[in-house]
């Protein structure tokens, strides 16, 4: 999805999104600036993360971050429509994120927000490292990227995102624990877009 939004903020023209269970995924587009696209689908994930880390530490955040995946989740269901993988994983975050808002107060909400960060960050960082400094794939974002910018090599601009994508990591639980500070009770006092369902 990282790439498809740095590819619309840049002026491409996205063709399709696909979800392969074993490789992560492919976007296709035409335009756009590659030296915006290229690291966007490790440094995107691994800030979306992070934002999403944060917002896990209060109720109303995670509900707020739960429309926003929401409207992810429709663009990208709209660019993966002959995708089956995409659909079936979308939907079944959807149906997850539904129920645990209906969980006590929706504080079940707050741990699934903070799964998916957690989870976004995580394969961020093991996905940099996989592609650029261990060199199991012969062509990556990162081997791309250094032919597009034509100074250093993959293995050095995978080192410098994997340091960004740290720094997302780290800086999402410090946003989160610093900015809400509310306790659980007091979250819980929040009528934000309640549950009907105490």
């Amino acid at each position: 999805m990282s790439h498809a939004l740095a590819g619309v903020l840049t002026g491409a023209s996205i063709k399709s999104i696909e979800l392969d269970p074993d490789e992560g995924g492919a976007t296709r587009m035409s335009g756009g600036i590659s030296w915006i696209t290229l690291p966007a689908g490790y440094l995107g994930s691994s800030f979306i993360g992070a934002c999403l880390i944060a917002c896990g530490f209060d109720t109303t955040s995670s509900k707020v971050a739960c429309i926003v995946l929401a409207v992810f989740f429709v663009f990208t269901l709209w660019w993966a429509r002959k995708n089956w993988l995409t659909w079936v994983l979308v939907a079944g975050l959807g149906v997850l994120i539904i129920l645990a808002w209906f969980i006590a107060d929706s504080v079940a909400l707050r741990y699934v927000i903070l799964f998916v960060g957690v989870m976004s960050c995580m394969y961020s960082i093991w996905d940099i490292i996989d592609d650029t400094i261990d060199r199991k794939v012969n062509e990556s974002d990162a081997s791309k990227f250094a032919e597009v910018c034509g100074c250093c090599g993959s293995q050095v601009w995978g080192v410098f995102w994997l340091i960004v994508s740290f720094l997302f990591f780290i800086l999402g639980i410090l946003v989160g624990v610093m900015a809400f500070k509310e306790t659980a009770s007091q979250q819980a006092a929040s009528k934000f877009l309640d549950s009907p369902i105490h």
